[in-house]
């Protein structure tokens, strides 16, 4: 009788440890995914945040470095530690050097220059290529991406998103002979990565999703939906 009830004095021991250690195993798990979350949360803000006020000293320290100190000490003003001077002074700067670079002096200088850098070795292949992509970035009349797409690679069966940067023209169009858009492939996470490859228009399929939101897409591994797919979800 004595060794039924130590048995069962052990059981019931053994069963209140394992409802004990099955608590902290789901509390350990909630304080887990609440801390996740909260990385998820403060991480993409706090990065966001600590690079742009990373710049933005960066940007107003160099530009303050440039005022003479001369002008400093005949004024008598702290110029070098009013925050943020370095960025105004850099915009102003930036909006006189346009405002001189579009008249007619300040065209002429440009070219010149442009034609100058053109003919130096190396450096001219560097600042063409500098020129192009800046340009891309903030020229009005650059389309950039048009269009995002779904086509078949790199064999049939196997799905992959593309941008549309343009319609396929000059030689390649010649020696092919076909209707051809120029895509390219991203990298996953980084977008900024990838390669060119010439596609028969009849061959793409277009997507709904903007050119933004694919980006979303490709960087997030396909775990971001973009917002058409999100809405007839909901719809659903």
């Amino acid at each position: 009788m004595k060794n039924d009830a130590r048995q069962r004095a052990k059981n019931i021991k053994k069963i209140r440890l394992e409802k004990e250690r099955a608590v902290f195993m789901k509390l350990g798990a909630k304080l887990r995914a609440y801390f996740l979350t909260g990385i998820l949360v403060t991480a993409p803000v706090s990065i966001t945040f600590y690079m742009a006020y990373k710049i933005f000293v960066w940007i107003d320290v160099s530009v303050n470095r440039l005022i003479p100190p001369e002008l400093t000490a005949r004024y008598n003003i702290p110029l070098t530690t009013i925050p943020g001077l370095g960025i105004v002074i850099l915009i102003a700067a930036m909006i006189l050097v346009g405002m001189f670079a579009a008249g007619f002096i300040g065209r002429f200088f440009v070219h010149l220059g442009d034609w100058l850098v053109r003919r130096l070795p190396v450096i001219s292949s560097v600042y063409s290529l500098l020129k192009q992509v800046f340009e891309t970035i903030f020229s009005d009349k650059s389309q950039s991406f048009n269009q995002c797409v779904l086509l078949e690679y790199p064999r049939k069966g196997l799905w992959i998103i593309g941008f549309v940067s343009a319609s396929a023209k000059g030689e390649i169009r010649k020696k092919i002979q076909e209707d051809m858009l120029s895509v390219f492939i991203p990298t996953t996470p980084n977008p900024t990565s990838g390669f060119l490859i010439f596609v028969p228009r009849k061959d793409v399929i277009p997507l709904k999703m903007s050119v933004e939101e694919g980006i979303k897409f490709v960087v997030s591994c396909g775990i971001v939906e973009p917002e058409e797919i999100k809405k007839k979800n909901k719809r659903k």
